[in-house]
């Protein structure tokens, strides 16, 4: 039935991550011993409190129709902590509540792209990001960044990088897939490029904001640049920080036309978010948030350890980062030594089946050569794979 799918979506790749993560699903449900390091999710359950506010909003009948873009009660509670965190001040209207960040992206995209605009986005980069952008219509400029420029933009690929045709770039701070976040002078640098170029929209996503033990704090563009606040669209949510990627919150804060256009999109295409959730995002932001501390302390400790135990593995570098969970070695010394494994790809395949350890290869994040781990588990079973994996790749290299 391949004739009836457009060529379109013929195109579009299925997320590499979300694939992974069946295959290890898969292979334990068929009795295999498998330990899953794909998923970006973190193990934490969600905070007492906020499935309260759940459970209260489930008794309370608000199981109805929210409005398209959000619950006052949760646009509120956004806007207090975009004021309180972040030091920028939004109203309402700027205020688009969706169903997770991904979907914030989506209608993004959708809402601002026209067919042949450009979307600036820096390699490695989260592995949806092009093909959300061929779905709009856009075309991805993908601009290299490796392990010796810490992964990250500069100003100076950002100002060669755009031309007539750009309309977006993509920024993540802290990244998936590297865990490398962007110091504040380096957002200052690219804040001034952008300037420069007033036909240019910034997105950043910031959905690993409060995964982050950097030596300074972290600064959105906003903040820095009041001057590019209505070419700025900010994206987060409550999955990661909150632990609460199943509820499906996300949210953009931006121009109000722009975020005018995005609720068009969405009033086409789901409409609101789920209300339930939106009763516990509201209480994960207005609540307590000595939470967020407990899981940065824990994600950090598996950070020291993941980043260590994979700098000691022959064939292994690893850079370390500064927030979200996740480790990103380069594996290319690895690959060569392993006979009939030609690359990331085919590395994680033989990974998965010789150690029982199920990664994500670096290709699908535009980075060959690499793969991702996530240290979005415990302490025990990063140890068990690291152990796994030593004793499947050290007669290589005897």
């Amino acid at each position: 039935m391949s004739e009836f799918v457009s060529d379109l979506v013929k195109r579009v790749k299925p997320s590499a991550t979300i694939a992974v993560s069946m295959k290890a699903a898969e292979l334990k449900r068929a009795g295999k011993d498998v330990i899953g390091l794909g998923a970006g999710e973190p193990d934490f359950d969600t905070p007492d409190h906020i499935k309260k506010a759940a459970i209260e909003a489930i008794q309370q009948g608000k199981t109805k129709y929210t409005a398209v873009d959000g619950t006052p009660e949760l646009k509120q509670a956004i806007l207090g902590k975009l004021l309180r965190e972040n030091h920028v001040s939004y109203q309402a209207n700027e205020i688009l509540v969706s169903c997770g960040a991904k979907h914030s992206i989506s209608n993004l995209l959708c809402a601002v792209i026209n067919p042949g605009d450009e979307v600036i986005i820096p390699t490695p980069y989260w592995v949806s990001y092009p093909d959300m952008t061929l779905l709009a219509g856009g075309k991805s400029v993908l601009v290299e960044t490796n392990i010796d420029a810490d992964f990250k933009l500069t100003a100076d690929q950002l100002n060669q990088a755009i031309t007539s045709k750009t309309k977006l770039v993509m920024l993540n701070s802290p990244s998936n897939p590297t865990g490398k976040a962007y110091t504040q002078a380096e957002l200052v640098a690219i804040g001034e490029v952008i300037l420069a170029h007033p036909k240019v929209l910034i997105a950043t996503d910031d959905i690993y904001e409060h995964i982050y033990w950097g030596q300074e704090p972290l600064v959105n563009l906003v903040a820095l640049f009041p001057a590019l606040k209505d070419r700025v669209i900010i994206i987060n949510g409550v999955s990661k920080a909150y632990a609460m990627t199943g509820w499906r919150i996300g949210f953009a804060a931006g121009n109000a036309e722009i975020i005018t256009a995005m609720r068009k999109v969405q009033s086409q295409s789901t409409s609101n978010p789920c209300s339930i959730s939106q009763a516990a995002a509201t209480a994960a932001y207005n609540g307590p948030q000595d939470c967020l501390m407990v899981m940065k302390t824990a994600f950090k400790e598996r950070h020291d350890y993941l980043v260590s135990a994979l700098n000691d593995l022959p064939g292994v570098k690893c850079s370390a980062g500064n927030g979200a969970f996740y480790a990103f070695p380069d594996v290319s010394a690895l690959v060569k030594q392993i006979d009939g494994v030609h690359d990331d790809v085919e590395l994680s395949t033989w990974l998965l089946e010789n150690a029982g350890v199920a990664v994500v290869p670096g290709t699908p994040f535009g980075a060959p050569g690499y793969v991702r781990l996530s240290f979005a588990t415990s302490i025990d079973v990063l140890k068990d794979a690291i152990n796994r994996i030593a004793c499947a790749v050290k007669p290589h290299f005897a």
